[in-house]
């Protein structure tokens, strides 16, 4: 039997939150490139802002119109825009001492009919929510959690460690970088999440679980987990992107 070509829907929302009084993360997607991405900025004097609103606009405008231009196919294609980034922001950073050690974390979903592919540098995530069981795609690149997976500190520790913010890899502030690659194949309802770790650190996987459980919109969806996460405290800047797959 044949499968269905899948389509997809995506919305997504951001918030600076309850404490920061600037908003660092960027998202932007195209449904019709079918390129999904969330950044998560850092860096002093709104740094920040710019890589990673640089490094959103750079993945786009790379992959815009790809299946018109004879361009690599993915997933290579989405790894040279992301490298092509990472230099970008590298070179910027260069070339203004005020920006000097600015970067991003990335978060990608890239996607051609029921391929699947999710690329990451640093702590923002990606999840998926099939039938009903939410699992994190992803690994953080941040110390805490490298520390977790070689058994040399509990989750509860992670959480409580007061270098949880420390992240091992990024976007920018190095002249190169290696993104992470996961490849599967998408199902009728799969719902994926990309978001910046705002949200992660105020909602645990039970509660995004039953967020996202309820059958609203995907914009709805979005708002439900934003404001879930600012009456959690809201510490950090809040960002989600839903991208659900449809036969």
């Amino acid at each position: 039997m044949a499968t269905a070509v899948l389509h997809y829907l995506a919305a997504a929302a951001t918030d600076r939150g309850r404490k920061r009084p600037s908003n660092e993360d960027a998202f932007g997607f195209s449904v019709e490139d079918g390129v999904y991405l969330v950044c998560d900025g850092m860096g002093g004097a709104a740094a920040g802002e710019i890589a990673s609103s640089l490094a959103v606009d750079q993945v786009l405008h790379l992959l815009s119109g790809r299946g018109q231009n004879g361009s690599s196919p993915f997933p290579a294609s989405a790894e040279e825009a992301i490298c092509a980034a990472n230099e970008a922001i590298y070179a910027r950073a260069q070339r203004n001492q005020r920006l000097n050690g600015m970067g991003t974390t990335l978060v990608a979903l890239t996607v051609h009919e029921n391929h699947v592919w999710v690329m990451n540098v640093g702590d923002s995530r990606c999840y998926r929510l099939r039938n009903g069981h939410l699992e994190q795609l992803t690994l953080d690149h941040s110390l805490v959690e490298e520390q977790v997976r070689l058994g040399r500190m509990s989750p509860a520790e992670a959480k409580r460690s007061p270098l949880k913010n420390v992240i091992t890899r990024a976007l920018g502030t190095q002249s190169s970088v290696t993104p992470d690659v996961f490849g599967m194949e998408a199902e009728p309802g799969d719902l994926f999440l990309l978001c910046s770790d705002g949200l992660t650190r105020e909602l645990s996987d039970a509660a995004i679980t039953t967020l996202l459980s309820n059958g609203q919109s995907l914009d709805e969806l979005c708002a439900r987990l934003v404001n879930a996460a600012k009456d959690a405290g809201g510490h950090d800047n809040i960002t989600c992107l839903l991208v659900r797959a449809e036969a």
